[in-house]
């Protein structure tokens, strides 16, 4: 079973690229990252591990069920997204990215120590992770940041849907996790903004279009794969469909505004 402390920091070394924070577009993205640590210490001591769920047997393993495909697509190592951005000879863009992996493996973490009071044990593979971890490897980093922007804009609803939950240990790892990619969010814009700085209209029309086939895609699979746990939180699968997609229009406009 995952344990608490089953997720470890990467191997980041806060202080050696000290040099270059002045130049790095990304300083204060790894500043946050790193004065998170004390934050999320505090969020997570919050959460009441000890209590019993009020959830029926129906409704536990509706949400221990959906609950294994977040924490496998959560769980990893950030091999390929780290080996591309140091093409960008950024230690600090590196440094960041490194923090930003461990925060998503820490979601893994908390998902996995859920699924462990449900007496649940997590996924080996997945087909849906699978397919968008090779989609990801396959291509470059502009576009990899973007399926990060699509997931976690899509899932965005979700978390909020399982914040409805009655279960109070559900609804501690919703609001612990919603903390994250909010900010995430903005973390994934900053980046596309960043790289997108100078292309034609028609790079951004193209890219825009073909996140649109992603995310629709995306916003599908969960509505429909997650269906019975976003009943649970409230929420239709129709109605997340849409809510997802609008949080993704929002964050894409941001990301591709000239």
């Amino acid at each position: 079973m995952i344990q608490q402390t089953a997720t470890a920091m990467p191997d980041v070394d806060l202080d050696a690229d000290v040099p270059h924070r002045l130049s790095s577009p990304f300083t204060e993205w790894a500043d946050y990252f790193e004065k998170n640590l004390e934050r999320h210490a505090r969020l997570d001591a919050t959460i009441p591990w000890q209590s019993t769920t009020p959830l029926s047997a129906f409704d536990a393993a509706a949400i221990a069920r959906s609950l294994q495909r977040f924490e496998l697509g959560e769980r990893g190592e950030g091999t390929s997204l780290r080996a591309k951005a140091r093409l960008l000879d950024d230690p600090v863009y590196d440094t960041t990215l490194g923090l930003f992996v461990a925060e998503e493996q820490k979601h893994s973490a908390l998902f996995g120590r859920a699924l462990e009071r449900f007496g649940v044990h997590p996924l080996g593979a997945h087909w849906s992770d699978a397919a968008f971890v090779r989609l990801r490897r396959l291509l470059g980093l502009r576009t990899e940041i973007m399926l990060f922007l699509i997931a976690e804009t899509v899932a965005l609803e979700y978390f909020f849907a399982l914040e409805r939950s009655d279960d109070p240990v559900i609804r501690g790892v919703a609001r612990r996790v919603l903390t994250d990619e909010v900010e995430h969010i903005r973390f994934q814009v900053a980046q596309l903004q960043l790289f997108f700085a100078g292309a034609t209209t028609g790079t951004r029309m193209l890219a825009a279009a073909a996140s649109w086939i992603v995310a629709v895609g995306a916003a599908t699979v969960i509505a429909l794969d997650h269906g019975p746990a976003l009943r649970i939180g409230g929420i239709g699968p129709v109605r997340f469909w849409g809510k997802g997609l609008r949080h993704f229009r929002r964050a894409l406009r941001s990301a591709l505004a000239p």
